[in-house]
């Protein structure tokens, strides 16, 4: 069974690797659709995560009320919204490569 698992492991984790490729050959050529009989791959704009600069300048109302944690969700959405708040920032969004098969 263990061997199994590392084979699925070893393949999930080629087919990452060549998304991956797949990803940065098409944004580097900036080809935004690649289709072929059996499939098409598109570039679509991703969409910016939550990094957080500084988690003491974070305003109080962002950490929930148990073992000090920041709600990463309620500041992304904020921060989606145009608000400014200290300690946070969005990132650029990266590409995301989109696969289907037909």
């Amino acid at each position: 069974m263990a061997k199994c698992r590392r084979a699925a492991d070893r393949l999930q984790d080629r087919a990452t690797k060549r998304r991956q490729i797949a990803k940065d050959v098409m944004v580097e050529l900036d080809l935004k659709k690649l289709a072929a009989p059996d499939f098409t791959a598109s570039i679509r704009p991703g969409t910016p995560a939550l990094m957080v600069i500084d988690e003491a300048a974070v305003p109080s109302i962002y950490w929930e009320p148990r073992e000090p944690r920041l709600n990463r969700q309620g500041l992304a959405n904020d921060l989606k919204q145009g608000a400014e708040i200290a300690g946070v920032a969005l990132s650029n969004p990266e590409p995301v490569l989109s696969v289907r098969t037909r």
